[in-house]
């Protein structure tokens, strides 16, 4: 069986604090590092009341601070948010804390509307027409530092931490071909363009000092229970997060609900059935099956499973049942 990863939006349900989310996101990254995760990553996203993970450097420290042996990392930093010093900072003074066990993936979106991105930016000069830019700039940085370099991260500098290029379209495929950079599709929420990037990934793949041979990881969401019956009320949290941003009213994360009958429009349910057709819901061996069946279907070289259910119990179930399939 091929690795399986975690990613993780600490999110913040109804009812409770980012206190708690973070607190929950420790549970799980313990519990993950038992049952053979191979990495655990947090996402960046701004200004949105559900997830917690805006700060996503503090958050890998924490969970990197909880846990001994699994990589931790994020999935991703979205870099024309920031300059490439200071993400070099950022990751190489957490690659100096816990050597050897750090990755940064990174995405070109705002991971967020666009008045939170000139928030976050004062401007927005800075587009994500520079990605390609950036991302060597963020490169060199991490290389060890020349006799007449100007500019040096600290630390930062000769600590090559593995980058990766994360997409949920063609442009993230080519660039990290181009770059000769592992690639993380992000299929559990936007599959449409899946396939066709892991062709024109591997196609064009050129190798690099980081990486000799193409690497994809294929995010998917598992909402794994008793039964199928039990999955598929799970699962409706995230429905109804997706009906929320389609709507443009985020917000926290919702309970689960018998049916989902009567909360959408006809369009509505094409839209997130569309955008969250590869995850996988229902019993053990559903979601078993499922996962075979995805694995062989794309050729994937690891999964990066995410799942956004309300009850943390019922959470830590669903990722437990999907790693039976390591062992």
């Amino acid at each position: 069986m091929i690795p399986f990863s975690v990613l993780d939006l600490s999110p913040i349900k109804q009812g409770d604090t980012p206190a708690q989310a973070f607190a929950n996101t420790r549970d799980l990254a313990q519990h993950a590092e038992r049952w053979g995760y191979r990495r655990y990553w947090v996402a960046e996203h701004h200004n949105m009341r559900g997830i917690a993970s805006a700060a996503t450097s503090l958050v890998i420290a924490h969970v990197a601070s909880n846990t001994s042996t699994i990589r931790v990392g994020a999935g991703g930093i979205m870099l024309p948010n920031h300059s490439p010093l200071v993400i070099a900072e950022q990751f190489g003074t957490l690659e100096s804390l816990y050597p050897g066990r750090i990755d940064l993936g990174l995405g070109r979106a705002p991971g967020s509307d666009q008045r939170t991105a000139r928030a976050l930016r004062r401007n927005l000069s800075d587009t994500a027409d520079n990605f390609p830019q950036d991302v060597q700039e963020l490169q060199a940085y991490f290389a060890p530092a020349t006799p007449h370099q100007a500019v040096q991260a600290v630390p930062g500098a000769g600590l090559n931490v593995p980058l990766w290029l994360l997409g949920s379209s063609l442009f993230g495929a080519q660039l990290a071909a181009e770059l000769g950079l592992p690639f993380a599709f992000a299929s559990h929420f936007a599959p449409t363009m899946m396939m066709q990037a892991i062709e024109i990934y591997r196609a064009r793949f050129k190798p690099s000092a980081q990486l000799q041979t193409p690497y994809v990881m294929l995010g998917v969401s598992v909402f794994a229970a008793q039964t199928d019956d039990q999955g598929q009320r799970l699962f409706t949290s995230l429905q109804q997060q997706f009906l929320n941003l389609i709507r443009g009213t985020p917000g926290q994360l919702a309970p689960p609900v018998d049916s989902m009958d009567g909360l959408w429009l006809a369009e509505e349910r094409a839209h997130v059935e569309r955008s969250l057709s590869c995850a996988m819901v229902g019993s053990r061996d559903t979601v078993h099956q499922g996962l075979r069946e995805f694995i062989a279907r794309t050729g994937t070289d690891e999964l990066m499973i995410t799942a956004q259910i309300y009850d943390h119990q019922a959470r830590l179930q669903s990722f437990e049942i999907a790693a039976e399939l390591l062992r």
